[in-house]
């Protein structure tokens, strides 16, 4: 791959990581419920799930999913209710925000449930095909055919690394927000935004049509 086309690459891929999308507002809400730590490290299970989709579509099987109707379809509505079904509890959640899955250490202290916020970024993140769709159908148009593994490999490993300084990004956004609105009502109604949020992006996936093959 030319130093040329990966300095286009760049740019438009910072873009892509950069989009106002559900894994985002997830780091928007954990920087806000547990802080800017907390939402970096839960944010490993997006890059994860990423991880495992650049490489199903390094080989060719991302193709495939989007050309078999029955599984985009059940994807896209695994998806989307899986984001709807987020967007609810925390719409209709207290001021504590979205059941704030904490646990207690030894020493008394509270800390975060590593697990559960990770599994929740990985399955937001795999039951998007619009995920897919980017690495089969942006990627290629920067792969070196003459180094195909090499040249795939580099633009997987940029776009995830990428990916991180925006979770970063909208994690301390989200820190600052939780500041901001650390009242009572301030933060009732910054459950209702992310909700509702989270809500439209998962009526949005649903209505999301398989490209034409």
């Amino acid at each position: 791959m030319s130093f040329q086309n990966y300095w286009l690459f760049l740019p438009a891929c910072f873009a892509i990581n950069m989009a106002l999308g559900p894994n985002n507002v997830l780091s928007i809400s954990n920087g806000a419920r547990n802080g800017v730590r907390c939402a970096v490290l839960v944010a490993f299970g997006r890059l994860l799930a990423f991880a495992v989709m650049i490489a199903i579509a390094g080989l060719g099987l991302g193709a495939l999913l989007l050309a078999s109707a029955t599984l985009f379809t059940a994807l896209k509505f695994g998806g989307a209710a899986y984001l709807v079904w987020i967007g609810i509890k925390l719409f209709r959640s207290g001021p504590t925000l979205l059941a704030r899955p904490t646990q207690e250490t030894a020493d008394g202290r509270e800390s975060f449930n590593f697990r559960q916020l990770a599994k929740q970024e990985f399955i937001v993140a795999a039951g998007n095909p619009k995920a897919i769709l980017v690495f089969t159908a942006f990627f290629p148009q920067f792969v070196d055919r003459s180094a195909y593994a090499t040249s795939f490999t580099v633009l997987g490993s940029t776009f995830l690394v990428l990916e991180l300084v925006a979770i970063s990004v909208y994690a301390v956004i989200g820190a600052g927000l939780g500041t901001w609105v650390s009242s009572s009502r301030g933060l009732r109604w910054f459950n209702r935004v992310s909700g509702s949020t989270m809500i439209g992006f998962g009526l949005l996936l649903a209505f999301l049509r398989r490209p034409a093959t």
